[in-house]
């Protein structure tokens, strides 16, 4: 705990000349620090800008996004993948329209409670937002504190989480709690770096850190490593009439809930099996092409895929849960996970 003082004013002064300029940052309202802190989760920073300018410019307000169609809602956060995130913001969202007039409380126990905050969150939103002190440890802080502190608790335990969590809170300073947490979080992400040496001569810490005076950065943060993913085949299909593509709509609850999907079969299959189910859903095929393969890794599954272009005859009557799209529909209607990329692509490029 003590180490942990001593790293206020050093952070802090370091954070002033090296913050990153992020457009979340520009305007720290309530609602920006809390869809930048969503849409940051899972994902880089690099990636998320332009989804949060988007989201933004069409999403303005709390009420905006609770009034948000669902369709359009995937469609803004279509290739950030996670998109039970996006959904519980719309939850919230609602309940703030309802319950606050369509503001976020300056509250961290009532920001808490919110669907799809949890204790980061509601600490980011809090401390940034409002000025509270109230920690938010992320993955980043969790590596910069087990380094300074030579700590080899597992991070993956959410009593060791939790541990570190109230050691933050006792140390945040209440002048600038914000920007201390936010320097916690840039310090992991630029310097105290995982998968690789950090940038200790960079780091305005290295005088104060346990693990770099012994020479064991590399070894910390521990952490039990991630249980194995289970590996699924499955055949997409892409099946093309004139200049539209088959869609299907995922079911409402599952993996990928809701979202729409290019049709697709559990295992692999040859190309005259794919003709025969083809002509089972009543359509009539008039070439078969072979497509890449491709993977896609969800946090617990990987999807191994092959896939089949199929043109078809225009049908007389679409099958029982397929409708076609035209490509411009795709690109600006319909959100379709990146699990199928490579086959949508596909689509996108033949016209």
């Amino acid at each position: 705990m003590e180490a942990l003082k001593e790293i206020v004013n050093p952070i802090l002064k370091w954070y002033d000349s090296h913050a990153r300029v992020l457009p979340w940052r520009e305007d720290p309202s309530p609602y920006r620090v809390w869809v930048s802190e969503i849409m940051l989760q899972q994902t880089r920073v690099e990636a998320v800008k332009p989804y949060f300018e988007r989201f933004i410019k069409e999403l303005p307000t709390i009420r905006a996004l609770a009034e948000a169609p669902e369709d359009r809602l995937m469609k803004l956060w279509e290739g950030l993948g996670y998109y039970n995130r996006v959904r519980n913001m719309q939850k919230a969202a609602i309940e703030l329209t309802e319950e606050y007039g369509g503001e976020m409380p300056a509250d961290f126990e009532r920001i808490l409670k919110l669907p799809g905050i949890g204790s980061y969150t509601a600490g980011a939103i809090a401390s940034i937002a409002f000025g509270i002190p109230r920690p938010a440890v992320d993955g980043n802080v969790l590596r910069v504190l087990s380094r300074v502190q030579k700590s080899y608790e597992d991070i993956m335990k959410q009593s060791v989480r939790k541990s570190f969590e109230e050691q933050v809170r006792a140390v945040i300073p209440k002048v600038r709690a914000g920007d201390f947490n936010q320097s916690l979080i840039e310090l992991g992400a630029i310097v105290c770096v995982p998968n690789g040496a950090p940038k200790c001569e960079e780091c305005p810490l290295k005088e104060l850190c346990r693990a770099h005076a012994d020479g064991v950065e590399l070894e910390l943060p521990k952490k039990t490593p991630p249980k194995k993913r289970r590996v699924e085949d499955r055949t997409v299909l892409v099946l093309l009439s004139d200049n539209k593509a088959a869609l299907k709509k995922r079911p409402s609850k599952g993996l990928l809930a809701g979202l729409y999907e290019l049709p697709n079969l559990e295992g692999r299959y040859e190309s005259q099996e794919i003709l025969n189910y083809v002509k089972e859903l009543g359509l009539s095929p008039i070439r078969i092409q072979s497509l890449p393969e491709a993977k896609h890794i969800f946090s617990h599954i990987e999807w191994h895929m092959a896939g089949y272009a199929v043109k078809i005859e225009e049908p007389d009557k679409e099958p029982e849960g397929f409708f076609f799209v035209e490509k411009a529909q795709m690109e600006d209607i319909y959100s379709i996970p990146a699990a199928f990329g490579a086959y949508t692509e596909y689509f996108k490029h033949r016209f």
